[in-house]
């Protein structure tokens, strides 16, 4: 079973702050540093160092290769990645000292993705595999459709959420992955508990993930709902913590089908990942996520 992401590779400009840039505000920062990034490149990364097959698909512009070259090395297939002439897609990022982000986000070549792209990327999966999809690339509408007809599962995250979004072939989705803003903007309810009810019955055939941030995590579906809580940890940087959630709750539900354990191991990593400054490069490993799970569960059985 193989995983394609197609979704947005970005280089991430991180400045350190004092409080947030207010309008009108010149503000110093404190640090500078250079990350690749992209909610569709930390997904991949994630998905990989987590144990799945993973591909991805997307653009990036020239003098870019450096990030196509961080993929690889992961263990990501990027046959499907285009090195164009437009401008690769970047984000400039405030860290707070609370370890919260602000993000400036700029699609670049990002927004280029056609539909040629996409069927070319798709020819290589059959029914059974997963697409992931996230809302920084064109042509996700498309997408779905040509996953959907191929027999894909397809696995969405609405980031950055926009009204548009309303109008995807949403019911096409096998999988939302959503955070509590997402969630109130697809059902008008900013109760965890009520808007998965919502999801529920208006995607029937669809399963839901909601992150809670220091809350924890919920799965809900048809037949159960599964909570999971938060790792009380002293965060540096939140900025790739809702990728690695989704990166591993997908390994883990694409291995075992079993959404408690997909949950589990998608909040230890997603833990250990803020204690760490970046966006991939924050992504713990494989190991060091086992490693924690059994901390945990060593402390549950004292």
């Amino acid at each position: 079973m193989k995983i394609l992401t197609i979704g947005s590779i970005n280089i991430d400009h991180v400045y350190e702050v004092e409080h947030f840039v207010r309008p009108g505000e010149t503000l110093s920062g404190s640090s500078y540093r250079v990350f690749a990034g992209g909610k569709g490149f930390n997904q991949s990364v994630a998905l990989a160092r987590a144990g799945a097959v993973a591909y991805h698909a997307g653009r990036i512009g020239a003098h870019a290769e450096w990030l196509l070259e961080r993929l690889q090395g992961e263990g990501v297939d990027t046959t499907f990645v285009i090195v164009g002439e437009e401008p690769t897609g970047h984000a400039i990022i405030q860290i707070a000292p609370s370890g919260e982000n602000a993000i400036v986000l700029y699609g670049g070549a990002n927004r280029c993705v056609t539909e040629t792209d996409i069927d070319s990327a798709l020819s290589a999966f059959s029914a059974g595999d997963y697409l992931l999809l996230q809302n920084e690339t064109r042509g996700v509408p498309y997408a779905m459709r040509q996953a959907h007809a191929k027999g894909l599962k397809i696995a969405f995250n609405p980031a950055p959420m926009a009204s548009d979004v309303q109008a995807y072939p949403l019911e096409l989705v096998d999988l939302f992955i959503l955070n509590e803003t997402e969630a109130e903007a697809l059902t008008g309810s900013g109760e965890p508990q009520d808007a998965c009810r919502i999801m529920r019955a208006t995607f029937p055939n669809a399963a839901t993930l909601l992150t809670l941030g220091a809350k924890g995590a919920m799965y809900s579906d048809a037949q159960t709902t599964h909570v999971e809580s938060a790792h009380r940890v002293d965060a540096v940087d939140t900025t790739a913590a809702g990728d690695t959630f989704i990166g591993y709750c997908l390994a883990e539900l694409m291995q075992s089908g079993n959404p408690h354990a997909a949950l589990t191991r998608g909040c230890c990593a997603a833990a250990l990942c803020v204690m760490q400054s970046g966006a991939a490069d924050s992504i713990p490993t494989q190991d060091s996520v086992n490693d924690l799970m059994q901390t945990r569960k060593t402390k549950e059985h004292r």
